[in-house]
């Protein structure tokens, strides 16, 4: 029994920073990142992913270190794992262009005694199928999704696009859901923050984050939606997965029990150090985290009915 498994590709990120020439090539995907995280708050953590011939074995060798269990990890030495490509015009535009994909997460590659308290389920390549989702219902007390992967589109040369989640279904067994204000659009075919909101719970979920980038994120829970603000960061260096972070932080405090504006703000505190390094290579530790979330937590956080 793990407390969260996150279920998603595994990649290899080549990050342009505006300032730089030459990228940044790192281990990514949302999993790292979530997972990551759920570790720095001493909660334990495995993967499920697919992965090719190509993953670097210090990048496996790197998530072990950090006590990250990796017996759901496939690698498929024939295959390539998926990799991207992310341009920063400006920390806050981006332009992301998919380079490789690996092989889909199969229901045969599900662990056979896969049990957690929650499943975070954070594809990012169109990886995971409704089928695969309804079997992870039954492994899991909660659900947590991040449609990302679901509602992108890849062009010929693999420039990526938002489109529609294909398969709405999904989010009849979701408790958690993680989305930005884009995506969360792209999934519901709603074209404001409130509607697409509400789109969400009518499918039966639970609760709903939106991450808002630099103004904060927004949590809606019970008809009211509570505005989570941005953590202050010490610099601004690379923004990439700092949604993945947050759902991480978020997740590790939700399983112990804590009031979810507390488990939100942990996310925000989280999120806010990730960004002041490129890729997945600094996260703080508990205290740090801990001390940043209690800056929010200690105000008035602003709630509104929807």
């Amino acid at each position: 029994m793990f407390d969260i498994v996150s279920v998603g590709h595994l990649s290899i990120d080549s990050i342009f920073l505006p300032d730089r020439s030459m990228p940044f090539v790192v281990l990514g995907g949302s999993v790292a990142y979530a997972s990551f995280a759920v570790r720095r708050l001493n909660t334990n953590v495995s993967v499920v992913s697919t992965v090719g011939g190509d993953f670097p074995n210090a990048y496996l060798w790197w998530l072990e270190q950090e006590g990250i269990n990796l017996s759901g990890v496939v690698k498929a030495e024939s295959a390539q794992t998926t990799r991207f490509e992310l341009k920063y015009r400006s920390l806050s535009n981006r332009k992301l262009r998919l380079e490789s994909k690996a092989p889909p997460i199969t229901v045969d590659d599900l662990p056979k005694s896969l049990k957690a308290k929650t499943i975070h389920i954070a594809p990012i390549a169109g990886e995971i199928t409704y089928e695969v989702v309804k079997k992870l219902r039954s492994c899991a007390q909660w659900l947590s999704l991040d449609p990302q992967g679901l509602v992108r589109n890849f062009d010929e040369k693999g420039n990526v696009t938002h489109g529609s989640l294909t398969d709405k279904r999904i989010l009849e067994f979701i408790d958690i859901y993680k989305s930005s204000l884009n995506e969360i659009k792209a999934t519901t075919g709603m074209s404001s923050l409130n509607s697409a909101i509400n789109a969400v719970h009518d499918y039966g979920v639970e609760t709903v984050i939106v991450t808002l980038g630099t103004k904060g994120a927004v949590l809606s829970v019970e008809g009211t939606v509570y505005k989570i603000p941005v953590c202050k960061s010490e610099k601004f260096v690379d923004p990439t997965g700092a949604g993945d972070v947050f759902i991480g932080g978020f997740l590790a405090e939700y399983i112990r029990g804590e009031p979810l504006l507390w488990c939100a703000c942990v996310g925000s505190a989280a999120a806010s150090l990730v960004v002041e390094a490129a890729g997945p290579t600094f996260f703080g530790d508990k205290s740090e985290i801990y001390r940043r979330a209690h800056v929010p937590y200690a105000q008035e956080i602003k709630r509104r009915r929807i």
